[in-house]
Protein backbone atom coordinates (compact mmCIF):
# COMPACT_ATOMS: atom_id res chain seq x y z
CA UNK A 1 0.00 0.00 0.00
CA UNK A 2 1.08 3.47 -1.01
CA UNK A 3 1.97 6.23 1.75
CA UNK A 4 -1.31 8.16 1.01
CA UNK A 5 -3.23 4.77 3.05
CA UNK A 6 -0.98 4.91 5.50
CA UNK A 7 -1.78 8.67 6.19
CA UNK A 8 -5.72 7.76 5.56
CA UNK A 9 -5.51 5.24 8.38
CA UNK A 10 -3.77 7.27 10.82
CA UNK A 11 -6.54 10.29 10.31
CA UNK A 12 -9.24 7.51 10.16
CA UNK A 13 -7.85 6.15 13.47
CA UNK A 14 -7.97 9.59 14.79
CA UNK A 15 -11.23 10.07 14.07
CA UNK A 16 -12.83 6.97 14.78
CA UNK A 17 -10.73 7.27 18.69
CA UNK A 18 -11.91 10.45 18.81
CA UNK A 19 -15.89 9.24 18.47
CA UNK A 20 -15.50 6.40 21.18
CA UNK A 21 -13.50 8.74 24.00
CA UNK A 22 -15.99 11.80 22.90
CA UNK A 23 -17.32 13.04 26.51
CA UNK A 24 -13.47 12.67 27.65
CA UNK A 25 -11.78 14.91 24.78
CA UNK A 26 -14.50 17.40 25.06
CA UNK A 27 -13.79 20.52 27.14
CA UNK A 28 -17.58 21.88 27.52
CA UNK A 29 -20.78 20.54 27.17
CA UNK A 30 -22.24 20.93 23.38
CA UNK A 31 -25.39 22.17 23.98
CA UNK A 32 -24.49 24.60 26.65
CA UNK A 33 -24.99 28.27 26.02
CA UNK A 34 -22.30 31.52 26.98
CA UNK A 35 -24.08 34.47 25.17
CA UNK A 36 -21.33 36.26 27.14
CA UNK A 37 -18.61 34.97 25.13
CA UNK A 38 -20.71 34.23 21.38
CA UNK A 39 -18.20 34.59 18.87
CA UNK A 40 -15.30 33.88 20.62
CA UNK A 41 -11.63 33.56 19.19
CA UNK A 42 -9.96 30.55 19.21
CA UNK A 43 -7.95 30.40 22.89
CA UNK A 44 -6.82 28.33 25.69
CA UNK A 45 -10.37 28.06 27.92
CA UNK A 46 -12.17 28.16 24.04
CA UNK A 47 -9.67 25.99 21.39
CA UNK A 48 -11.65 26.35 18.44
CA UNK A 49 -13.80 29.43 19.29
CA UNK A 50 -17.39 29.31 19.72
CA UNK A 51 -20.09 30.20 17.50
CA UNK A 52 -23.39 32.47 17.38
CA UNK A 53 -24.77 31.10 20.92
CA UNK A 54 -21.36 30.61 22.89
CA UNK A 55 -21.31 27.12 22.45
CA UNK A 56 -18.03 25.57 22.06
CA UNK A 57 -16.62 24.77 18.26
CA UNK A 58 -14.35 22.10 19.82
CA UNK A 59 -16.64 20.34 21.63
CA UNK A 60 -19.05 20.05 19.02
CA UNK A 61 -16.91 19.23 16.26
CA UNK A 62 -15.81 16.42 18.41
CA UNK A 63 -19.22 14.90 19.22
CA UNK A 64 -19.83 15.66 15.58
CA UNK A 65 -17.25 12.75 14.40
CA UNK A 66 -19.82 10.76 16.84
CA UNK A 67 -22.66 11.54 14.02
CA UNK A 68 -20.96 10.65 11.21
CA UNK A 69 -19.22 7.77 12.00
CA UNK A 70 -22.64 6.45 13.40
CA UNK A 71 -24.46 7.04 10.02
CA UNK A 72 -21.08 6.26 7.97
CA UNK A 73 -20.80 2.57 9.54
CA UNK A 74 -24.77 2.12 9.98
CA UNK A 75 -25.49 2.76 6.07
CA UNK A 76 -22.55 0.64 4.92
CA UNK A 77 -23.60 -2.72 7.39
CA UNK A 78 -27.08 -2.01 6.38
CA UNK A 79 -26.55 -1.57 2.58
CA UNK A 80 -23.89 -3.22 1.90
CA UNK A 81 -25.96 -6.61 3.22
CA UNK A 82 -28.81 -5.64 1.46
CA UNK A 83 -26.88 -5.22 -1.78
CA UNK A 84 -25.02 -8.19 -1.44
CA UNK A 85 -27.75 -10.67 -1.15
CA UNK A 86 -29.69 -8.56 -3.95
CA UNK A 87 -26.60 -8.71 -6.29
CA UNK A 88 -25.25 -12.15 -5.58
CA UNK A 89 -29.38 -13.67 -6.19
CA UNK A 90 -29.38 -11.89 -9.42
CA UNK A 91 -25.70 -12.95 -10.34
CA UNK A 92 -26.34 -17.07 -9.26
CA UNK A 93 -30.08 -17.34 -10.76
CA UNK A 94 -30.04 -15.89 -13.79
CA UNK A 95 -32.53 -15.48 -16.43
CA UNK A 96 -35.91 -13.82 -15.86
CA UNK A 97 -35.01 -12.72 -11.60
CA UNK A 98 -31.77 -11.43 -12.85
CA UNK A 99 -33.67 -9.24 -15.63
CA UNK A 100 -36.03 -8.23 -13.17
CA UNK A 101 -33.31 -6.89 -10.53
CA UNK A 102 -30.36 -5.86 -12.76
CA UNK A 103 -32.26 -4.85 -15.49
CA UNK A 104 -35.68 -2.97 -13.81
CA UNK A 105 -35.01 -2.50 -10.15
CA UNK A 106 -31.14 -1.39 -10.49
CA UNK A 107 -31.84 1.37 -13.11
CA UNK A 108 -34.90 2.44 -10.87
CA UNK A 109 -32.11 3.23 -8.47
CA UNK A 110 -29.56 4.43 -10.72
CA UNK A 111 -31.87 6.94 -12.98
CA UNK A 112 -31.78 10.24 -10.20
CA UNK A 113 -28.83 11.29 -9.23
CA UNK A 114 -28.01 9.64 -5.27
CA UNK A 115 -27.96 12.91 -3.68
CA UNK A 116 -31.40 14.22 -4.44
CA UNK A 117 -32.84 11.04 -4.42
CA UNK A 118 -31.92 11.09 -0.62
CA UNK A 119 -33.57 14.42 -0.27
CA UNK A 120 -36.52 13.40 -1.54
CA UNK A 121 -36.70 10.95 0.95
CA UNK A 122 -35.44 13.04 4.23
CA UNK A 123 -38.01 15.76 2.93
CA UNK A 124 -40.93 12.45 2.93
CA UNK A 125 -39.64 10.43 5.29
CA UNK A 126 -39.22 14.08 8.10
CA UNK A 127 -35.57 14.85 10.00
CA UNK A 128 -33.89 12.96 12.78
CA UNK A 129 -30.97 10.73 12.98
CA UNK A 130 -33.26 7.16 11.97
CA UNK A 131 -34.59 8.82 8.68
CA UNK A 132 -31.97 9.82 7.39
CA UNK A 133 -29.69 6.80 7.56
CA UNK A 134 -32.59 4.56 6.35
CA UNK A 135 -32.73 7.21 3.52
CA UNK A 136 -29.11 6.77 2.96
CA UNK A 137 -29.52 2.74 3.07
CA UNK A 138 -32.72 3.01 0.16
CA UNK A 139 -30.18 4.87 -2.09
CA UNK A 140 -26.95 3.47 -1.14
CA UNK A 141 -27.89 -0.47 -1.41
CA UNK A 142 -27.82 -0.58 -5.17
CA UNK A 143 -23.90 -0.01 -5.71
CA UNK A 144 -22.98 -2.86 -3.64
CA UNK A 145 -25.85 -5.06 -5.44
CA UNK A 146 -23.94 -4.11 -9.31
CA UNK A 147 -20.52 -4.95 -7.75
CA UNK A 148 -21.63 -8.42 -6.25
CA UNK A 149 -23.67 -9.55 -9.03
CA UNK A 150 -20.61 -8.85 -11.46
CA UNK A 151 -18.60 -10.82 -9.12
CA UNK A 152 -21.04 -13.84 -8.91
CA UNK A 153 -21.28 -13.72 -13.04
CA UNK A 154 -17.56 -14.36 -13.21
CA UNK A 155 -17.14 -16.96 -10.10
CA UNK A 156 -19.87 -19.29 -11.35
CA UNK A 157 -18.06 -20.05 -14.13
CA UNK A 158 -15.08 -21.09 -11.85
CA UNK A 159 -13.88 -24.83 -12.09
CA UNK A 160 -13.93 -25.64 -8.60
CA UNK A 161 -18.26 -24.07 -8.93
CA UNK A 162 -19.12 -26.28 -11.53
CA UNK A 163 -17.52 -29.04 -9.58
CA UNK A 164 -19.49 -28.66 -6.49
CA UNK A 165 -22.50 -28.80 -8.59
CA UNK A 166 -21.55 -32.29 -10.68
CA UNK A 167 -21.04 -32.93 -7.22
CA UNK A 168 -24.53 -32.60 -5.85
CA UNK A 169 -24.16 -29.85 -3.64
CA UNK A 170 -26.84 -27.39 -3.40
CA UNK A 171 -27.43 -23.72 -4.68
CA UNK A 172 -27.54 -22.08 -1.48
CA UNK A 173 -24.39 -24.24 -0.40
CA UNK A 174 -22.56 -23.11 -3.79
CA UNK A 175 -23.76 -19.11 -3.29
CA UNK A 176 -22.87 -18.88 0.31
CA UNK A 177 -19.75 -21.59 0.79
CA UNK A 178 -17.84 -20.95 -2.70
CA UNK A 179 -19.14 -18.30 -4.30
CA UNK A 180 -19.79 -15.67 -2.03
CA UNK A 181 -16.21 -16.09 -0.42
CA UNK A 182 -14.73 -15.52 -3.49
CA UNK A 183 -16.32 -12.23 -4.54
CA UNK A 184 -16.04 -10.39 -1.26
CA UNK A 185 -13.00 -8.54 -2.41
CA UNK A 186 -14.10 -5.68 -4.54
CA UNK A 187 -17.23 -5.40 -1.54
CA UNK A 188 -14.32 -4.15 0.67
CA UNK A 189 -13.11 -1.37 -1.26
CA UNK A 190 -16.71 -0.13 -2.05
CA UNK A 191 -17.40 -0.07 1.89
CA UNK A 192 -14.35 1.87 2.57
CA UNK A 193 -15.57 4.69 -0.49
CA UNK A 194 -19.57 3.99 1.01
CA UNK A 195 -17.94 5.74 4.28
CA UNK A 196 -16.93 8.36 2.89
CA UNK A 197 -20.22 9.06 0.22
CA UNK A 198 -22.37 8.57 3.61
CA UNK A 199 -19.95 11.23 6.05
CA UNK A 200 -20.18 13.60 3.15
CA UNK A 201 -24.29 12.85 2.18
CA UNK A 202 -25.16 13.24 6.22
CA UNK A 203 -23.53 16.45 6.40
CA UNK A 204 -24.70 17.77 2.96
CA UNK A 205 -28.14 16.95 4.12
CA UNK A 206 -27.77 18.38 7.74
CA UNK A 207 -26.38 21.64 5.94
CA UNK A 208 -29.80 21.73 3.76
CA UNK A 209 -32.09 21.01 7.24
CA UNK A 210 -32.99 18.21 6.58
CA UNK A 211 -30.56 15.60 8.47
CA UNK A 212 -29.92 15.75 12.12
CA UNK A 213 -31.76 18.51 13.66
CA UNK A 214 -30.32 21.46 16.03
CA UNK A 215 -28.81 21.24 18.63
CA UNK A 216 -26.62 18.22 17.92
CA UNK A 217 -23.33 18.93 16.88
CA UNK A 218 -23.48 17.71 13.31
CA UNK A 219 -20.81 18.87 10.82
CA UNK A 220 -23.21 19.59 8.48
CA UNK A 221 -25.41 21.72 10.67
CA UNK A 222 -22.06 23.70 12.19
CA UNK A 223 -21.33 24.93 8.59
CA UNK A 224 -25.03 26.15 7.84
CA UNK A 225 -25.17 27.78 11.09
CA UNK A 226 -21.51 29.70 9.97
CA UNK A 227 -22.65 30.16 6.61
CA UNK A 228 -23.87 33.76 7.67
CA UNK A 229 -20.74 35.25 9.31
CA UNK A 230 -17.96 33.28 7.57
CA UNK A 231 -16.36 37.07 6.31
CA UNK A 232 -16.41 38.11 10.51
CA UNK A 233 -15.73 34.59 11.94
CA UNK A 234 -14.29 31.95 9.68
CA UNK A 235 -13.08 29.76 12.52
CA UNK A 236 -17.02 28.24 13.16
CA UNK A 237 -16.83 27.14 9.63
CA UNK A 238 -13.36 26.00 9.57
CA UNK A 239 -12.91 23.53 11.92
CA UNK A 240 -16.04 21.45 10.65
CA UNK A 241 -15.45 21.82 7.19
CA UNK A 242 -11.74 20.84 8.38
CA UNK A 243 -13.05 18.06 9.83
CA UNK A 244 -15.49 16.70 6.89
CA UNK A 245 -12.72 17.07 3.92
CA UNK A 246 -10.24 14.76 6.43
CA UNK A 247 -12.89 12.51 7.02
CA UNK A 248 -13.83 12.11 3.59
CA UNK A 249 -10.41 12.12 2.16
CA UNK A 250 -9.17 9.36 4.83
CA UNK A 251 -11.38 6.85 3.55
CA UNK A 252 -11.09 7.56 0.14
CA UNK A 253 -7.21 6.95 0.37
CA UNK A 254 -8.27 3.86 2.49
CA UNK A 255 -10.57 2.75 -0.34
CA UNK A 256 -7.62 3.68 -2.70
CA UNK A 257 -4.95 1.37 -0.98
CA UNK A 258 -7.02 -1.74 -0.44
CA UNK A 259 -8.15 -1.60 -4.25
CA UNK A 260 -4.33 -1.46 -4.92
CA UNK A 261 -3.46 -4.21 -2.75
CA UNK A 262 -6.27 -6.22 -3.55
CA UNK A 263 -5.72 -6.42 -6.84
CA UNK A 264 -3.13 -8.32 -7.85
CA UNK A 265 -2.13 -6.39 -11.08
CA UNK A 266 -1.76 -2.79 -9.94
CA UNK A 267 0.11 -4.62 -6.88
CA UNK A 268 2.53 -5.80 -9.29
CA UNK A 269 3.04 -2.64 -10.53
Amino acid sequence: MNRLTYIGLAIAAVVILTAVFAPFIATHDVTAQDLANRFASPSAEYWFGTDALGRDVFSRVVFGARISLQVGITVVLVSGVVGILIGAIAGFYGGWIDKFLSGYLFNVFLAFPGLLLAIALVAFLGAGLGKLILALCIIGWVGYARVMRGQVLKVREYDFVQAAKALGASNMRILFTHILPNSIQPLIVQASLGMAGSVLSEASLSFLGLGIPPPAPSWGTMIEEARNYFASYPHMLFFPGIAIALTVLAFNFIGDGLREYLDPKQRTR
